[in-house]
């Protein structure tokens, strides 16, 4: 996980992610991760003296891998849409094979008037992120004359990112992985169409 995490602290970051992804900031307390670290919640005090610190760096930690798992399909594929199918399918496995149903980001959103500042600021970082990302993708691909789009290039990456977050969600309430692509890849295909 994060460099600056003791190996302890690291641990219990993971299962804080866990819990996060699987039912965002009040799904869990410190004594959900004291069973599953088996620690006293004190000693998950001395790492993390507040659940908000916790979550708080559970979220810059998952925005830094975000952030550098962008840089490399950057780096790697010279084509914006085998960016964007790459992006895509990232998820698309993610969700398939059980490693991660849910961006925790997504889900902390649904959650930002009640958490507190420090996350709500990392998970508005996240999106922001993420949608400056995307968005030169699509001008990318317009200046190749791979995407056509409607909105601006900013507008049009929010409106794909809303269509990724929600096919997450559709095959999570559907119990259906595959819903996930089934509503991802028109998305993509509708980038591409002239009007």
């Amino acid at each position: 996980m994060n460099a600056e995490f003791s190996p302890r602290a690291a641990e219990i970051a993971t299962h804080a992610r866990f819990f996060l992804a699987a039912g965002g900031y009040n799904s869990f307390s410190y004594a959900d991760i004291s069973d599953r670290v088996h620690i006293s919640k004190a000693s998950i005090h001395h790492h993390f003296p507040s659940k908000a610190e916790l979550v708080r760096a559970v979220v810059a930690q998952y925005r830094e891998e975000a952030r550098e798992g962008m840089d490399v399909l950057d780096r790697q594929l010279a084509d914006p849409l085998e960016e964007l199918n790459a992006y895509a399918d990232y998820w698309s496995t993610c969700i398939r094979d059980g490693t991660s149903s849910f961006c925790i980001c997504a889900m902390l959103a649904v959650e930002l008037p009640t958490i507190p500042d420090e996350v709500a600021d990392e998970v508005r970082g996240h999106f922001q992120d993420l949608t400056t990302w995307l968005a030169s993708i699509l001008k990318r691909g317009m200046a190749k004359g791979q995407f056509h789009l409607r909105g601006s290039p900013a507008i049009e990456a929010k409106a794909f990112m809303a269509t990724v977050h929600g096919a997450m969600l559709a095959a999570r309430a559907f119990v259906d992985p595959k819903t996930f692509r089934a509503i991802v890849q028109p998305a993509i295909r509708r980038l591409t169409l002239t009007t």
